[in-house]
């Protein structure tokens, strides 16, 4: 069985996280979850979830068998060891906060000592950005971020999928981020050429 980490912090992108996580187990993967308290208040916030479980989360329908989640402040959890196995950590949404966390090496919760311990491991770890505009703090942080070994994918969507809905703008994001750690999905939103004319200059 495939395993990834998730970690859901602060900033807004709530959708975001629900549906990776919801995606992820309905293909089997065995799914280690760590909120923030912030990301707690996103989940509330943004789609009325009171307190973080497995069926508050994903909603009835996906099974949540091989859901895990751990708390954010206990450092000792499995997720914080080199030894624990897993193919990869997705950060859904990341924060701005978060990043300079692995930008600079801060471990001070399990979030960010299980993005560390990724890296270090040499696997992989997709930080999904989603805050607007960059300061020049935050785009140095995403250039230490990824020569550090990390990939910054911001949270933008496509159009030429032509989208109808916020279902179809979250699937769009949702699906580059599970490309990125390798986690086959059935999303129709890959990009085929529909032959158009080019004219002539």
């Amino acid at each position: 069985m495939r395993r990834i980490v998730v970690g859901v912090s602060g900033a807004s992108g709530a959708a975001y996280a629900r549906r990776f996580v919801q995606l992820s187990l309905e293909t089997g993967v065995e799914t280690h979850l760590v909120v923030s308290p912030l990301g707690q208040r996103l989940l509330h916030d943004e789609l009325g979830i009171e307190g973080v479980t497995a069926s508050s989360l994903v909603g009835h329908g996906v099974a949540t068998d091989h859901l895990v989640i751990h708390n954010y402040r206990d450092v000792g959890a499995v997720i914080a060891s080199g030894s624990f196995r897993h193919d990869g950590m997705v950060v859904i949404p990341c924060s701005s906060n978060t990043l300079s966390a692995v930008a600079t090496g801060s471990s001070l919760n399990l979030m960010h000592r299980a993005a560390h311990v990724t890296l270090k491991e040499r696997r992989r770890l997709v930080l999904v950005h989603r805050e607007t505009p960059l300061s020049l703090v935050d785009i140095r942080n995403m250039e230490q971020a990824t020569l550090a070994g990390a990939i910054v994918m911001p949270a933008n969507p496509g159009f030429y999928m032509l989208p109808k809905s916020v279902e179809d703008i979250v699937d769009f994001v949702v699906a580059r981020a599970l490309d990125l750690i390798g986690i086959d999905h059935k999303l129709n939103v890959r990009w085929q050429s529909g032959g158009m004319a080019i004219p002539p200059l």
